[in-house]
């Protein structure tokens, strides 16, 4: 117990310190970012809800749960209060027509329940997602025929986390229809299934399979579980914080000013949103697994060291791993899978990655993504090697071979050339900073005194990066960088490096960025 202690105080000693810094930096936040996971009202939010958890219920499994809807809502409601009746409503519709086809005498009654459920489904995700989209390609096909039209479209905030809650009802849903699992009568342990606070608005996707027997099981204070949870909330916060938020600068002064920048300095631009996104989503997703794991829950992992990958196949085995085995269990497998000939498969594929592309977000920058992603893929699926590299790269070593770096760095560069459709405003802006790239001025110094102007200077954000990849590197046969790290230290040794990272934190923290995957 005292060793839980030293911890959890640590933990929230570092977490405040880290956001009360930020809230000081930014005097004025805006009401909708109150909970975001590095925010000082969050800080506030999660320590209540673990006491009054393990401490107030007294341990009864039926009120653990009210609680953690309850905290789970407020939660949601702290975004955009406006959007909470939607989310209600979504968990209402899965909750009854799963029932309903549960209870359904015929198949066609179960078939009508699970259509019933999923196009409402993706129609409340088609309007307030890819509306003003396909109103607007339409607009533009009819202009290119001479067909003048006044585009109409709808002036929405898209509601915080619709993508991932509406894909956890879509599997409760489906899972259902195929037998795989009855449907869950009692409507806390499932409303607390889909608005589970860690997970609500950018994941991981998880799966009644999973998270439900979780949920319906009872639950105990575990201090290994617990101190487990902080060290991943505070490497979360430092990809996050540190290394995302830092290189977010840098890379939204390129991304912006492209013209301004020869080729070598917009290759570093699209170095800088690689690490970007990457610090920001699988941050995003320690935070929420370690805080899960304080509240006793495991979920589903959502990274694997993908920078690590040796080819785009174990890239995508990597990287969002929860919404790659949805669209493989749901949609590439339904559509014949890998046991189809050569040419069924290249098509499956391609719709997987196109598919996934438009997920992300209504715009064809997405759709191209997705396209190029496809095409990066297409010589493993052609000749049948996408599941060469199953094991994780130099196991048991300090350092990969030379054909194995060699892979590693073309891998990556492939996933950055294609981040950077990712990342443009329009196709125009990507295609003009490809064509940027591929000038004479390619193989020039990046112009790093251009950069100068931010918060942390551009050498120092190299420093950290090269911190980040080398603790990741030591991590990577574990579920996250920092689970083992140093268990064979002296104490005073490991909790040393706990308080440097905390103070990195502190003393490097970039300007406050909004999270990445929360516009999905």
């Amino acid at each position: 117990m005292p060793q839980i202690c030293r911890y959890l105080f640590f933990g929230y000693l570092s977490f405040t310190f880290v956001t009360g810094r930020q809230a000081i930096t930014k005097p004025y936040r805006q009401p909708g970012h109150t909970m975001l996971f590095n925010s000082l009202g969050f800080a506030l939010f999660l320590p209540i809800v673990f006491l009054l958890y393990w401490f107030a219920t007294k341990g009864k499994l039926k009120t653990q749960n009210i609680l953690l809807m309850a905290a789970s809502y407020y939660f949601y409601a702290c975004w955009d209060y406006r959007f909470l009746f939607l989310l209600i409503f979504s968990t209402f519709l899965d909750y009854f027509t799963g029932i309903k086809m549960n209870d359904a005498p015929d198949k066609k009654g179960r078939r009508f329940w699970f259509w019933l459920s999923v196009i409402v489904n993706l129609g409340f995700l088609g309007v307030f997602k890819y509306f003003n989209f396909f109103a607007s390609s339409l607009a533009d096909a009819l202009a290119m025929a001479g067909i003048k039209t006044n585009f109409w479209s709808l002036q929405v905030i898209l509601p915080v986390g619709i993508s991932f809650y509406t894909f956890h009802g879509l599997s409760y849903v489906i899972d259902i229809y195929n037998g795989k699992i009855k449907a869950e009568r009692n409507f806390i342990d499932y409303s607390l299934f889909v608005s589970f606070f860690p997970l609500l608005v950018a994941g991981p996707i998880e799966r009644a399979t999973h998270l439900l027997p979780q949920i319906k099981k009872e639950r105990h204070f575990d201090a290994r579980m617990a101190t487990d949870g902080l060290r991943q909330i505070l490497w979360g916060l430092f990809k996050k914080i540190v290394i995302a938020d830092n290189c977010a600068e840098y890379a939204n002064t390129i991304f912006n000013h492209a013209g301004n920048f020869h080729g070598s300095s917009l290759v570093l631009g699209a170095v800088f949103f690689a690490f970007q996104i990457y610090g920001d989503f699988s941050g995003y997703s320690d935070i929420a697994l370690g805080t899960a794991r304080l509240l006793g829950f495991d979920l589903l992992r959502n990274f694997a060291f993908p920078y690590f990958s040796r080819d785009i196949a174990e890239f995508w085995r990597r990287w969002h791993i929860s919404l790659s085995s949805w669209f493989r269990d749901y949609l590439y497998i339904p559509l014949g899978g890998s046991k189809v000939s050569t040419a069924v498969k290249v098509r499956n594929t391609f719709i997987i990655f196109l598919v996934s592309g438009f997920w992300h977000g209504a715009n064809w920058t997405f759709i191209v993504w997705g396209f190029l992603n496809a095409l990066f893929i297409m010589p493993s699926i052609i000749f049948n090697t996408n599941r060469s590299n199953l094991d994780i790269v130099a196991r048991g070593k300090l350092f990969p071979s030379a054909k194995e770096f060699i892979s590693i760095i073309i891998t990556f560069g492939l996933t950055v050339f294609a981040w950077i459709f990712f990342r443009a405003k329009s196709l125009h802006d990507s295609l003009s900073y490809v064509k940027g790239i591929f000038s004479s001025a390619l193989f020039k110094a990046p112009d790093i005194k251009a950069l100068v102007g931010s918060q942390n200077h551009p050498y120092i954000l190299f420093v950290f990066m090269a911190f980040f990849m080398i603790v990741e590197w030591l991590g990577r046969e574990h579920q996250y960088a920092l689970a083992a790290l140093g268990f064979k230290w002296p104490e005073p040794v490991r909790w040393t490096l706990y308080f440097t990272i905390a103070l990195f934190i502190f003393l490097f923290a970039g300007k406050e960025q909004q999270f990445i995957y929360f516009q999905f």
